[in-house]
């Protein structure tokens, strides 16, 4: 059910790098979840990646090059979406300062993050999502990615919609605002770091006993599940828009095809 809307908003769905090439069924969710929302999608064929990698490691001329890509293809539309807090911040926050002091393309850069989202946050403070289409019998438990927590204060809103899925049981990890130790370039700069901050999580995992994990971040579930794996844990790994949407067919994150979650 979605609030009182007389027209069907025109969604761009911005798919993201890790989701394209790693993770298809996750924008397959995403775009279930956002027709569940009465939303029209369109994915535009035209993006590329967002700039996040080359912004982080201070290549402004090329992360400027792709943002003016991506404004260029998600013109037109009402809204444009993503299942990842990271890209979203890039795309609402840091695209504005990639272009400050050039009026034209600043104000360009500005009109375009207004209309930015990452998912979840859309579907609960935009569509007023209150039902979805996923089942789960079990104890799940999320995540908070950095970027969507800290930058866009997403984490009530995966809450409540996992609050809405049949049979599932949401617990809560003893340091939940903790980061994974992923933080992109940060794992590749610093990977002794990045392991310790990780074994640290999913020691909180183990703790808390869900019977999976779950985030709106696919960098740090890709980060998680591998460390969880080479630790021998049995605990399986999913984007939340899998479960929401019910898109359950593929395997866990680093997991064969057959495993039971």
């Amino acid at each position: 059910m979605t609030r009182g809307d007389t027209k069907r908003p025109r969604v761009a769905l911005f798919v993201t790098c890790l989701v394209d090439l790693m993770r298809p069924s996750v924008g397959f969710a995403a775009a279930r979840l956002l027709e569940a929302a009465g939303c029209e999608v369109i994915v535009p064929v035209a993006q590329t990646c967002c700039g996040q990698p080359a912004y982080n490691s201070g290549d402004e001329a090329s992360a400027r090059a792709l943002a003016l890509n991506t404004i260029a293809a998600c013109e037109g539309f009402d809204y444009v979406v993503a299942p990842s807090g990271s890209c979203a911040a890039v795309l609402k926050l840091h695209y504005p300062r990639l272009f400050a002091g050039n009026a034209t393309l600043e104000g360009r850069a500005r009109a375009f993050a207004e209309r930015v989202y990452e998912l979840t946050s859309f579907l609960v403070d935009v569509r007023g999502l209150a039902s979805v289409p996923g089942a789960f019998a079990g104890r799940v438990a999320c995540h908070d990615g950095c970027s969507g927590l800290r930058e866009l204060g997403v984490a009530r809103q995966p809450r409540a919609l996992l609050e809405a899925v049949e049979g599932l049981e949401l617990v809560e990890l003893g340091d939940e605002q903790a980061c994974c130790g992923f933080g992109g370039l940060f794992s590749i700069k610093y990977p002794d770091i990045s392991n310790a901050i990780a074994a640290r999580k999913t020691a909180a995992i183990d703790a808390a006993a869900p019977a999976l994990v779950v985030a709106g971040e696919l960098g740090c579930l890709m980060h998680l599940a591998g460390k969880m794996k080479r630790d021998g844990s049995v605990v399986p790994c999913r984007h939340i828009a899998e479960v929401l949407a019910g898109e359950m067919s593929a395997p866990a994150i680093a997991q064969a095809r057959g495993h039971r979650r």
